[in-house]
């Protein structure tokens, strides 16, 4: 019994992992058509639907409505954050960037949440998480300047800027959930519902919309497989795991996968400096999550936020 509830595990993490894969991808063919501000619009909304009909098919409703007259301020200051903020300061990273530089920039989120779990969570740092974050960063900065270190030239400056701030504010996101004992399908769905508000305006003030239907078709895949129906997949996956680590470490798997997406689909040539930088970064984080957690809320952080390893995350 245990070794076929394992085995959907892996099925449901694999395919959690296989879809957050083709997302960078998603994300610069939709930015051909749409600002980012747009593409968090459509995708936004796509993603209430999707998780909507998830609570709905459950009954959950009511606990919709009980979740959130508990918290309402801090369901609207986490719908800021995220899905607002963190997305468009992501997709305006992935407009300005080539997806090969954007997508390990922002895998080093985990070693964001390292640095501020020491501030924010009192954590200690390590010899490990030290070792991690050095070279986690130097990762970063032989993708973000394509090999040349010495010269510290960049394609964009504000682009990668931007790509490590997304990982600032994902960590944050993250951090600020440790101790959320809410359902996470009802906690992600109130996100993005406080988060609509946000983003209409925003929306409003920057202009008109762009209906283009490539556009908006790109938009709903990414509603549907980086914000909504995949993060159903992956917590199904944790679920069932009857070992947890064996299914959260598919997750490495994932920015290997996007590059292969980013290569054949969007015809990028993936530059040596970029695949030696993923390494490193992806090294960093293993080495990292493998040592014994000093903190439980960073263990429990680490666990259930994984997904966003994959991302753009």
């Amino acid at each position: 019994m245990e070794q076929q509830s394992q085995r959907q595990a892996m099925l449901f993490g694999l395919s959690a992992v296989l879809l957050w894969s083709t997302v960078a991808t998603a994300f610069k063919l939709s930015l051909e058509y749409l600002t980012p501000i747009q593409l968090v619009l459509f995708a936004s909304l796509t993603s209430i639907v999707a998780l909507g009909g998830w609570v709905i098919a459950k009954d959950q409703g009511k606990m919709l409505f009980q979740t959130f007259k508990r918290r309402p301020v801090y369901y609207l200051l986490m719908g800021l954050l995220n899905p607002f903020l963190y997305y468009v300061v992501l997709f305006k990273a992935y407009d300005l960037l080539p997806a090969q530089q954007a997508q390990p920039l922002n895998y080093t989120w985990a070693l964001t949440l390292t640095i501020l779990s020491v501030v924010m969570l009192g954590q200690r740092l390590t010899r490990i998480d030290i070792l991690a974050c050095c070279m986690g960063y130097i990762g970063a900065l032989i993708i973000a300047t394509g090999g040349d270190l010495l010269s510290l030239s960049f394609d964009s400056p504000t682009g990668v800027v931007l790509a490590l701030l997304s990982t600032l504010l994902w960590a944050l996101y993250w951090i600020y959930n440790t101790r959320n004992t809410d359902n996470p399908v009802i906690a992600l769905l109130l996100c993005f519902l406080c988060g609509l508000p946000f983003i209409l305006a925003a929306n409003v003030l920057m202009g008109d919309l762009n209906w283009h239907w490539k556009g908006i078709a790109g938009a709903i895949y990414v509603g549907l497989f980086e914000m909504g129906i995949t993060f159903v997949l992956w917590l199904t996956a944790l679920k069932k795991a009857t070992h947890i680590a064996r299914v959260s470490n598919l997750i490495f798997i994932s920015p290997f996968l996007s590059l292969v997406f980013i290569a054949f689909i969007l015809g990028e040539p993936i530059q040596p400096a970029t695949f030696a930088g993923l390494i490193i970064i992806v090294s960093a984080v293993v080495i990292q999550q493998k040592q014994k957690p000093v903190n439980q809320d960073v263990e429990t952080i680490t666990t259930e936020s994984a997904v966003s390893s994959a991302t753009t995350d």
